[in-house]
């Protein structure tokens, strides 16, 4: 697609903070690319297909051979949304921490479009090769949670959402990252936090 995929973790709709400022970043996107689509993907809305089939097909991939019967299903739903996600030139994520790191199903999501031959490519000698680089695709990632916040320390839990999302992004080749943090923490001001996070949303926006 032509334009911008906002890919959302978060299952909170009007209580979601994450999905809030991603709804100031898609106006500003809008107002300063008015000729482009804008595309809203709820991870929670069932489009994700489970991959236990999918992960046999994946090893059947890596032996040289084509996966059929359920394998073949599972492979051919798997593509279906990596394609939806590889289609955007411009991306924005909305991922709230969960336990410290992700939402379960942005994690299915990554188990399903990591495939061999659609993100990565293993050398024997050299490593992983990233398929999705030098493709000048751009990414947004809003960050948010509640307790944890970057002055805090390890009593108020840790971060491996951003460390393991953004690993993530670096290793499909996608390394035109842009965060927007929202940490307002049990004590913060909540008020000055959005405030932060609602301009640097905007900033962004307008330079994707």
């Amino acid at each position: 697609m032509a334009g911008l995929l906002h890919i959302s973790a978060s299952p909170r709709e009007a209580a979601s903070e994450s999905l809030r400022i991603a709804r100031v970043f898609t106006d500003t996107y809008q107002e300063v690319h008015p000729g482009d689509e804008v595309e809203h993907w709820d991870l929670w809305d069932g489009s994700l297909p489970s991959f236990a089939d999918g992960a046999k097909a994946k090893m059947t991939v890596f032996g040289g051979g084509q996966p059929e019967g359920a394998e073949g299903l599972a492979w051919d739903a798997a593509r279906r949304v990596f394609d939806r996600f590889d289609a955007a030139e411009r991306l924005l994520f909305s991922v709230p921490m969960w336990n410290a790191s992700v939402p379960y199903v942005l994690k299915q999501f990554i188990d399903v479009v990591s495939q061999p031959g659609w993100i990565f490519a293993v050398d024997p000698d050299s490593g992983y090769r990233h398929l999705l680089a030098g493709r000048d695709k751009k990414v947004a990632v809003i960050y948010t949670s509640a307790v944890w916040g970057p002055p805090l320390g390890p009593a108020f839990g840790s971060n491996f959402q951003s460390t393991f999302f953004n690993d993530w992004l670096r290793w499909t080749g996608l390394t035109d990252i842009s965060e927007i943090r929202f940490h307002p923490t049990l004590t913060g001001d909540r008020d000055q936090a959005r405030q932060r996070a609602d301009a640097t949303a905007r900033d962004v926006a307008k330079s994707m």
